[in-house]
């Protein structure tokens, strides 16, 4: 799309791709290091919630004192940290991952927030349009990610990952660059757009559980798909791919659902996503090992991911403070919730099988579907024909 013409833009989304190639690396290189459900689970929400928890602050910062460092530096840090972690032993290793978390966290509340607003000017209004764009490019990292992640242990163990790192440093600087100006971000002020969302009590607090179930429903299927492929005797190979699968098809759901919700009423849009989700994680949890996965998995991946932008940018309008404490806020949240998740989810996979927390993960996409119906009615920025 044009939008991508636009230096600015086009580097925060690069930038947002390789800061979720190192998060969505994560699960591979855990599972390769032959940590258990449970000690998967532990790091993970451990490293998660480093990253979420510190999101308000980093989004209240750079809206007081601009993008430019906090967006850089973010891929930088992760560079730094992330290079000592795979090159390191045990504990301390695993440390310096936690460690890296951060740079992820002081990178997305600045991020989100120049997207809509390259939205907001460009795309003319369609705040949903660039925010789904912006994520699509994490989540095309979180593709690429994985099937990298797992070709480059295969072939080469973890110092080989190294290369991640060479590849994300002129990422950071040219963000530096293109965030020169480093201008503080705005306020929200009462506009036309902000005023077409009527919230009441129940429809916070649908946001919030709507928000809670997609999100501990991706958790689930982003860190714990491949240690069951592979405890269902797949190589890492494969196991990567299927990793990838899920987030390819989370970035092209991502993508759709942004533009829906601008020409649609987004309530509906979020309940028939996260209703159509139900579908491929329940057959899964029928059927183990099968050419289907291949399938399964990419769709599983793009009904939970197309409400993902629509979320934020709800968020942004119901939430005071700048757009991105805002952000920060909204997205922390969904991290630390799904973190959270895990933390019932990891033994559960242990002790009853994955195929259990599969079941688990469709029933809360199919509660979400029906709570999301509380959901303001917005009225749709693009009018259809």
């Amino acid at each position: 799309m044009s939008i991508f013409l636009n230096s600015l833009f086009a580097s925060v989304a690069l930038g947002h791709l390789m800061v979720d190639v190192f998060n969505s690396s994560r699960p591979i290189l855990l599972t390769f290091l032959g940590l258990s459900e449970t000690e998967i689970a532990l790091i993970s929400t451990i490293y998660i919630w480093a990253s979420a928890l510190s999101q308000p602050f980093f989004g209240w910062l750079s809206d007081r004192i601009g993008p430019r460092w906090l967006a850089s530096g973010g891929v930088l840090w992760m560079t730094v940290f992330y290079s000592l972690a795979v090159l390191l032993p045990g504990n301390t290793g695993l440390i310096c991952l936690i460690v890296a978390a951060l740079g992820s966290a002081a990178f997305h509340p600045v991020g989100t927030v120049q997207a809509t607003l390259q939205g907001r000017d460009i795309l003319k209004g369609r705040e949903a349009t660039a925010a789904s764009l912006f994520f699509m490019s994490g989540q095309i990292g979180h593709f690429i990610g994985p099937v990298v992640t797992g070709l480059i242990l295969a072939k080469m163990g973890a110092p080989g990952l190294v290369s991640l790192s060479v590849i994300s440093i002129p990422v950071g600087l040219a963000l530096a660059r293109q965030l020169s100006a480093n201008k503080p971000h705005p306020h929200p002020t009462t506009t036309a757009t902000a005023e077409q969302v009527h919230w009441s009590l129940w429809a916070i607090l649908a946001l919030v559980v709507v928000a809670t179930l997609q999100s501990w429903a991706q958790s689930n299927m982003v860190n714990f798909v491949p240690k069951y492929i592979k405890d269902l005797g797949q190589t890492t190979t494969t196991y990567g791919n299927m990793a990838g699968l899920f987030m390819g098809g989370s970035a092209l759901g991502n993508f759709i659902g942004g533009i829906l919700g601008d020409r649609y009423t987004k309530k509906y849009v979020v309940a028939m996503a996260l209703l159509l989700a139900a579908v491929p994680i329940f057959v899964m949890s029928k059927i183990g090992w099968s050419g289907w996965l291949y399938l399964l998995i990419p769709l599983s991946g793009m009904f939970t991911g197309a409400v993902l932008s629509i979320i934020i940018v709800l968020a942004q309008r119901l939430l005071p403070g700048g757009m991105a404490l805002a952000s920060g806020l909204a997205l922390g949240f969904m991290f630390s919730v799904g973190a959270l998740g895990m933390l019932l989810t990891g033994p559960m996979a242990e002790t009853q099988g994955f195929p259990s927390v599969l079941v688990l993960s469709s029933g809360l996409v199919l509660v979400g579907a029906i709570i999301a119906l509380a959901l303001p009615k917005e009225i749709a920025t693009v009018k259809t024909q």
